[in-house]
């Protein structure tokens, strides 16, 4: 039947113009007759949408107490019934609620108060209330049921995107999972987004659609509400407090309520992309389902820069009640002092207590947010939810050593040589870079028989006895041992500074110097282990045609070549996946650790079939935990998300941005002397016109950044070089914030 014949047979409604409307599960319209306005809906006719209907009529009865407000009124059929049926329909008219949609007025400070009001005021009429159909509803916008709504992840088109929000599910089950069950629970109008929310008069009037409507926790309700008025806003914690102020001083919310919402808010964002991407595949034409996801986007990522600190402090501040007692840091140094050695520094004149960490930011004790310029350990961006997804699943499945089969051993080993040349066909798994270098150094003594090991000035392998013995950055530093008489030091090939108007002379030169250095040790050196992109020396790439005239000369007289990656392997440099490949040569051996495992304790030696099978000289090599199924695992993900975000590409571009706005800053203020680096491994060299090492100024800038929560660190054989090697989520956004602020520093001490 037509809209007219049911109007008629079932209201006795004739003479009406009907418009069709928007909506979600129902088909909506609108009906204007001399007696009134309505909204006729028309459902599908099954058993349990008539009791939700009809449970839904009684909801509306209870709050027509609320005579402040307006809600729906269910208009009764001419026999009496909530509902009219015909065939494969259900119908249910409604008055039409009048007002401006909250989305159309705007937001100030008294009008959000109101709605907070009328929230805490709707929820508290419904707090006693018993309508079984409603209790046993399921529906996706039910946030206690927010996990069915993973399901729908895969069709967020952007990795990223989708990547932030699997992030969000993680946090959820680590933050809601434990509370639960102990959670205050109700029946809720569950979807006060501004297009339901009336709005008469500067305040909040009334609502409309309770499709959602749900017995879910009671913190959702305002969880829900704040996301959408959040939407579009500069800060929207300032939005957040007038709301829950109004709410807590008609219907008092708990402690532990206010502390999840930060998780929930995040919650119904990642319901609504998730539901728009399902949506646009389903239903492409319909501008109703998306038409908040661009801000929901937007808000979403906002989110993840607010420190879920802050937000539960604000939270709190703005219900009045108590905030927990913060650990003072004086109390934490003295606690650091009493259990560990000095000789394990802090970064920073004022050190930082961390708390969690999303990405490319940190958030620490004190509710600030940071954008972490400098952890290139954490190489895909910190606890991202493949890699902690991957670790969880294996640890809770299986965790041996390589005396056992496993599948993740060999998925990982096969992935991981598949991204070097042919030539280097095998692979020794341990638990760091430094156990890494020591086995590659052992390796290269065995099978050599020879007994010295050459490598650069101010270059860094490792923490172990033999990886310090081979690193001048350390024994040459304060508190080292000097030089070892099997310990041959070649000058760092360093173009910067180095006299030479050409790339290419200045590796000629520094190789010349080199094979001299070869030459007097001819038939002793074991390997030359050189890092293709200096990390602790200064961020320095090594000049052009270096390592090309180098490694034959190792090799003619029997040695080794190891090229370290633990700084710039896996698709830092942008431009290359490995260092080695910038210099057009293939090493005998290359050390990898730190990024592999995204902070996870993980390294290795990849090296060829004949050094493998000449160290297999009956001394056998076992790692307890070397390639253990979740190091294996944790690998492997690294590697996935390298390639499905497109890391190296990304690395590349954003990299290419921020040299440019650093080489532009440079033009600005001449003590940025130079400006280097590849992909998102970059180091800025501060010298004054004569060249000498700016060295507090470097420190000055580091710890300004500090003080407006950026961080990048400092090094170079002067500690007078900027070394900015983020997390590879870092991004030209970030960039620009990175650089302004550098600017804002210079320009302060400038004036000074």
């Amino acid at each position: 039947m037509d809209m007219d014949t049911i109007l008629e047979e079932f209201y006795s409604l004739t003479e009406t113009r009907t418009s069709r409307l928007e909506g979600y599960d129902s088909i909506n319209f609108k009906v204007v007759h001399k007696s009134g306005v309505y909204v006729l809906k028309q459902h599908p006719n099954t058993s349990g949408t008539i009791a939700l209907l009809q449970a839904e009529a009684k909801i509306f009865v209870r709050l027509a107490a609320l005579e402040a407000y307006d809600f729906p009124n269910n208009i009764l059929t001419t026999a009496g019934e909530s509902l009219g049926i015909s065939g494969d329909w259900v119908y249910q008219l409604l008055s039409f609620v009048e007002g401006d949609f909250l989305n159309q007025v705007p937001h100030t400070g008294a009008l959000l108060h109101s709605f907070g009001v009328f929230l805490g005021q709707m929820d508290k009429a419904l707090e006693k209330t018993y309508e079984a159909a409603i209790m046993a509803k399921e529906t996706v916008w039910d946030l206690k049921h927010f996990r069915n709504s993973r399901s729908l992840l895969h069709h967020i088109g952007n990795v990223r995107d989708r990547n932030l929000v699997d992030y969000f599910f993680l946090q959820f089950d680590e933050h809601l999972s434990p509370v639960a069950h102990q959670l205050r629970k109700g029946i809720l109008h569950n979807d006060a987004n501004d297009w339901n929310v009336l709005v008469q008069n500067g305040r909040v009037s009334g609502i409309i659609d309770f499709g959602d409507m749900c017995y879910t926790w009671i913190i959702n309700e305002v969880a829900v509400a704040l996301t959408y008025v959040m939407m579009e806003k500069e800060n929207p914690l300032d939005i957040a407090i007038p709301v829950i102020q109004g709410y807590h001083q008609t219907y008092p919310l708990e402690e532990k309520e206010l502390d999840i919402l930060y998780y929930l808010i995040a919650a119904r964002l990642c319901t609504s992309v998730c539901n728009s991407a399902h949506s646009k595949k389903s239903k492409p034409d319909s501008d109703y389902i998306v038409i908040s996801e661009k801000p929901a986007w937007e808000l979403l990522r906002k989110w993840i820069t607010i420190s879920p600190i802050k937000a539960r402090e604000t939270f709190k501040k703005a219900a009045g009640l108590p905030l927990p007692p913060k650990t003072k840091p004086d109390h934490q140094l003295k606690r650091r002092k009493a259990l560990l050695s000095p000789s394990l520094s802090l970064s920073y004149r004022q050190p930082i207590e961390m708390s969690r960490s999303a990405f490319q930011y940190m958030y620490d004790a004190e509710g600030n947010t940071i954008l972490d310029a400098y952890n290139n350990i954490m190489l895909v961006g910190h606890c991202h939810p493949k890699v902690v997804r991957a670790g969880q699943r294996t640890l809770a499945k299986l965790n041996t050593n390589t005396r056992y089969l496993y599948e993740e051993l060999l998925a990982y080993g096969e992935r991981l040589l598949s991204l070097f040349p042919e030539k280097l066909s095998k692979v020794f798994l341990v638990n760091s870079g430094s156990a890494a270098t020591d086995l590659a150094i052992r390796m290269a003594l065995t099978t050599t028989k020879k007994n010295k090991v050459m490598a650069l000035e101010h270059g860094y392998h490792g923490n172990t006895q033999l990886g310090i013995d081979i690193s001048h950055y350390k024994y040459q530093g304060k508190g080292g041992s000097g030089q070892k008489d099997f310990i041959i030091k070649a000058p760092m090939p360093k173009v910067f500074a180095s006299g030479f108007d050409n790339e290419q002379g200045a590796g000629e030169h520094f190789a010349a110097l080199a094979t001299e250095l070869i030459q007097i040790d001819q038939n002793d050196i074991a390997a030359f282990i050189a890092e293709p992109f200096m990390g602790c020396g200064g961020q320095v790439p090594l000049a052009p045609g270096y390592l090309k005239n180098v490694y034959p000369k190792i090799r003619q007289q029997g040695g080794i070549c190891i090229s370290d990656e633990v700084q710039v392997g896996f698709g830092r440099l942008g431009s290359h996946f490995w260092g080695f490949e910038m210099h057009g040569i293939v090493p005998d051996m290359v050390i990898l650790g730190k990024p592999m495992g995204n902070g996870h304790p993980i390294g290795a030696v990849v090296t060829t079939e004949a050094m493998a099978k000449e160290f297999d000289n009956g001394l056998e090599f076992f790692s307890s935990f070397g390639g253990n199924p979740v190091s294996c695992a944790i690998g492997h993900s690294v590697l996935d998300v390298i390639q499905e975000e497109g890391l190296q590409e990304h690395a590349r571009d954003v990299g290419d941005y921020l040299m440019t706005l650093l080489a532009d800053l440079g033009k600005r203020y001449p003590q940025i002397a130079d400006v280097r680096g590849a992909g998102l491994f970059i180091g800025v060299e501060l010298t004054d016109t004569n060249g000498k090492p700016l060295t507090q100024l470097a420190s000055k800038i580091k710890n300004g950044l500090r003080e407006r929560h950026i961080l990048i660190g400092t090094d170079g054989p002067f500690d007078n070089v900027l070394k900015i090697k983020p997390p590879l989520a870092f991004n030209k956004s970030d960039s620009r914030k990175l650089v302004g602020q550098m600017a804002s520093i210079l320009e302060e001490l400038t004036i000074l």
